[in-house]
């Protein structure tokens, strides 16, 4: 059996007192951020490649089902916002479609040339890079997607919680994120979910950095949306430039971003 499948450490879960409950769940989720520090090398060396392809004009793709594909997509919806890069340099697809984000699609997941023909439809080529997501390693969709994308020449890596899956087999780099059985026994949007989560925000973070999005530690490329990010914007720019809050805003207003606001001033 697999780890994700394996029985809870835990038992008469319908008896615990809420607080034991709460306990419970927190002290396994504990276990993740262990979990992952064992595989950093392998998440190093699909950023490094997925870098080098996006530098020559390569896209970092996301294919998954359920739990794990909503998750690919949370990830690459958040990257224009945060780092002002086009919505098609990272791109999220999940079995089912965009219906299937709010709404379970039921066998989307079992069709292993399904995820080929959704990649087709962005053009997809050897500059790209493909990541699989799934818990169990064992789903179809994904499976398929990332076997055929190597074999075209695609770099490819996944995420999974079990060892030695079909998935890991099929991609060149696997990220095997074992984090042991789940408090529910099965219920892979808990432990599995939030180790997915968390590397997911690791390779888009870095490879963010990697392609100079950042500067210092900040998001100087943000997009501006709302007020609140408009005021981080400006806050930027005064500790920055070290000048008022009057003078950030009127950069702010004309340039757009804090990027290019810091770079006229200083010029």
């Amino acid at each position: 059996m697999s780890t994700t499948e394996s029985a809870s450490l835990y038992n008469d879960l319908e008896k615990m007192p809420m607080r034991e409950l709460l306990a419970g769940i927190n002290n396994e989720d504990k276990k993740v951020a262990y979990a992952i520090e064992e595989v950093i090398p392998q998440i190093e060396k699909l950023v490094e490649g997925t870098v080098a392809r996006m530098k020559q004009g390569g896209r970092l793709f996301y294919i998954g089902a359920g739990t794990s594909g909503r998750l690919g997509i949370v990830d690459a919806s958040e990257c224009p916002p945060t780092y002002g890069v086009p919505a098609d340099w990272v791109i999220g697809i999940m079995a089912g479609g965009d219906v299937a984000i709010r709404k379970s699609q039921e066998f989307a997941e079992d069709d292993p040339e399904q995820a080929w023909k959704d990649l087709q439809e962005y053009n997809i080529n050897e500059k790209d890079t493909v990541v699989g997501i799934a818990a169990s390693g064992t789903t179809p969709y994904v499976i398929g997607g990332v076997r055929t994308a190597r074999a075209n020449g695609i770099l490819t890596g996944c995420i999974t919680c079990n060892l030695e899956t079909p998935l890991a087999a099929a991609a060149e780099i696997p990220i095997e994120v074992v984090v042991g059985p789940e408090f529910v026994t099965g219920s892979t949007r808990m432990k599995a979910g939030t180790a997915q989560k968390l590397v997911l925000n690791m390779i888009s973070t870095s490879t963010m950095i990697g392609l100079g999005r950042v500067k210092g530690n900040r998001m100087v490329d943000m997009q501006l949306s709302n007020n609140k990010l408009v005021d981080r914007g400006e806050r930027m720019i005064m500790d920055e430039l070290g000048i008022e809050r009057e003078q950030a805003k009127q950069l702010l207003e004309e340039y757009g971003s804090v990027r290019k606001a810091v770079a006229a001033y200083q010029k």
